[in-house]
């Protein structure tokens, strides 16, 4: 099935729902991140589909044909990069494939295998959001009108970073391999910095830095794992 036929819904885009006939694929494995995409693609009248891997990915493109994708670089099952190169070999081509990330450096390597544009997290700005999506379309699937609308900030639902405490907290208690740590460190990292969470994102970087030099984790991961479990006995989220 081919979500992307131009603006499916008969409603015309507006200047307040400059996305309305749009479907966003949003290739994401945080929950908090996702929420923040979900109630921007509603305020931009944008359809939204969820993929939390890139097996999931794959498995809703072999059905549906969104008009933009957004992918974040750093995934369980392996990194976004892989993703974008497919797609941009991919006939007929998805009309916007945007990567994600919270750690700037990956922005060339995504731009390298065909990404159309780079996406800053955190996503809190609503006119910079509408801005990238619409800039990158095809110019016959762009309103008349690019002007984004006021902006608004965003702020995603607290208990969608508290799933994200209870996936990491299923992660870590699994066994703790090098390549489960470094996802752990990444997926931390940047969720903690969406939700202005310094003493997570801080403990996740010393683990990530830890990892890359090579030394012993054993204490810095059980660091971790412990203010992931004060996050999720909190009441009331970050």
């Amino acid at each position: 099935m081919d979500d992307s036929s131009p603006f499916t819904s008969a409603a015309q885009p507006t200047a307040m729902r400059p996305l309305l006939g749009q479907t966003i694929l949003v290739v994401e494995d945080s929950r908090y991140a996702c929420d923040a995409i979900r109630l921007m693609c509603l305020h931009s009248g944008a359809r939204i589909r969820r993929a939390d891997c890139l097996k999931s990915a794959r498995r809703h493109l072999q059905i549906y044909r969104p008009s933009v994708i957004l992918v974040d670089m750093g995934l369980p099952d392996g990194s976004g990069a892989e993703l974008i190169a497919e797609l941009t070999e991919a006939s007929p081509r998805i009309g916007a494939i945007l990567a994600m990330s919270s750690d700037s450096d990956t922005e060339n390597a995504a731009m390298q295998v065909g990404a159309d544009g780079f996406l800053a997290k955190p996503l809190k700005s609503l006119s910079y959001f509408q801005s990238m999506v619409l800039q990158h379309l095809p110019e016959d699937r762009r309103p008349s009108s690019l002007n984004a609308v006021r902006d608004q900030v965003i702020n995603p639902d607290p208990l969608a970073y508290q799933d994200d405490m209870a996936h990491i907290a299923d992660v870590l208690a699994g066994p703790n391999d090098h390549r489960t740590l470094d996802y752990a460190a990444q997926f931390l990292r940047g969720v903690a910095r969406d939700a202005d969470d310094k003493v997570l994102a801080d403990a996740a970087k010393r683990l990530a830095a830890s990892r890359a030099e090579g030394t012993p984790v054993t204490a810095l991961a059980a660091q971790v794992a412990g203010i992931v479990q004060a996050r999720l006995e909190q009441r009331e989220a970050i």
